[in-house]
């Protein structure tokens, strides 16, 4: 087995090539996210993991990869398909999910709520600066007592002659004290409504969340919102209700759906290259019927996802893509890369644990990944509705 010159990337590879079944102009797109991915971000990722630091300096490789809101048309916009989008998600997640998150972030979540909802004014005052990576975008929803439930948040906007005052809290808000606008989220006498905020305006104040045990290459924040100002042309024109928040959700969570599998992918390359060349009890572990075990369930569910992503990604392109196929893709998705995570740490033995391998930050980052845009539960919710027509959330 030792004397087999694959890596364990190869040896995944001969069994199952994702790469193989991408269109041209994904696989393209592929080879440019995973160069960016591998010669700039990965050479500092484990140290910017122990330090707690987004290298805000990596952000413009980025944008010039075309990667920022890559999905979008327009406006400095790469105008790329869906497959591409979860192609080139999947291969910034094989180093780390904080930059993934980075990336849908700016482009699933602020971008994509200006380029649907927002002005012509809105879109060429944001959109070119964002997809170049010259300008930082974040999406505040979430509050501290409502992270599930939207419908309840408590931020409220009020009008005040031809302007609007913007007062309340929001928590876990992506990139918050980096970015130079926020897609800001509040309750009003119309119904919720997103408002286009500069980060510098008067009364907008965002504290980065410490002690973070995942995420720690990207920026969670704390934002309190103090009588912000804001004119009435800082409103999304578009923006009515909670459908438009809910539409940059999904967008999100096509992303989570294939970054994922990035993860995964990584621990299985990694579990198989340590089960091929740690030899215990006189010959390599891979040679045992338990690891080899192991490593065959880790491949199988890694395919199954891989395929499912894929398969959305096709009915994206075709306009076909429903709410309830997200939450299947987010909750299988996550939730299996969590398991082969887990399995990976164990063939690791002891060294899964260190620095040495990025299996533990994919771990406790894939934790994280769970939790945010949507829960096992939320969307286990989302599918029993669908298959039963009963509503478990009231």
């Amino acid at each position: 087995m030792t004397d087999d010159p694959l890596t364990g990337e190869q040896a995944l590879a001969r069994v199952f090539c994702l790469d193989d079944l991408l269109p041209d102009a994904a696989r393209r797109w592929q080879q440019v996210a995973r160069t960016v991915a591998r010669d700039v971000l990965a050479p500092t990722i484990e140290d910017d993991f122990e330090t707690q630091r987004l290298r805000a300096e990596h952000i413009p490789a980025l944008g010039e990869a075309g990667l920022l809101g890559m999905h979008l048309h327009g406006y400095g916009c790469a105008g790329a398909s869906a497959v591409s989008y979860g192609a080139a998600c999947l291969e910034v997640e094989a180093v780390d999910s904080g930059w993934r998150t980075f990336v849908s972030v700016q482009g699933s979540l602020a971008m994509t709520a200006i380029s649907t909802f927002g002005s012509d004014d809105q879109k060429r005052r944001w959109l070119p600066e964002m997809a170049a990576g010259r300008a930082v975008g974040c999406f505040a929803l979430t509050e501290p007592a409502g992270g599930s439930d939207p419908a309840a948040m408590t931020t409220f906007a009020r009008r005040d002659g031809a302007d609007w005052l913007l007062s309340g809290t929001k928590r876990w808000i992506g990139l918050a004290s980096i970015a130079d606008v926020a897609v800001v989220w509040a309750q009003t006498d119309e119904g919720v409504r997103g408002f286009v905020v500069p980060t510098d305006s008067a009364g907008f104040t965002a504290r980065p969340i410490t002690g973070k045990r995942a995420m720690r290459t990207s920026i969670q924040c704390d934002i309190d919102l103090d009588d912000v100002r804001l004119p009435d042309d800082a409103r999304l024109p578009d923006a009515r209700g909670l459908r438009g928040p809910f539409t940059c959700l999904n967008e999100a969570r096509f992303g989570i759906a294939w970054g994922a599998m990035g993860a995964a992918r990584t621990c299985l390359e990694v579990a198989v290259d340590r089960a091929r060349t740690r030899h215990v009890f006189g010959a390599p572990i891979g040679a045992r019927q338990l690891i080899q075990a192991q490593l065959a369930d880790m491949l199988l569910e890694y395919e199954k996802g891989a395929l499912l992503a894929l398969h959305l990604g096709q009915l994206r392109d075709a306009g076909t893509l429903t709410p309830a196929q997200l939450s299947v893709a987010k909750l299988n998705n996550v939730r299996e890369a969590i398991r082969i995570a887990g399995q990976a740490r164990s063939i690791l033995a002891g060294d899964g644990i260190t620095d040495e391998f990025p299996v533990m930050r994919h771990m406790a980052n894939l934790e994280a990944v769970r939790t945010y845009e949507g829960t096992d539960e939320i969307h286990a919710l989302i599918l029993g509705r669908e298959l039963t027509g009963s509503d478990a959330f009231s």
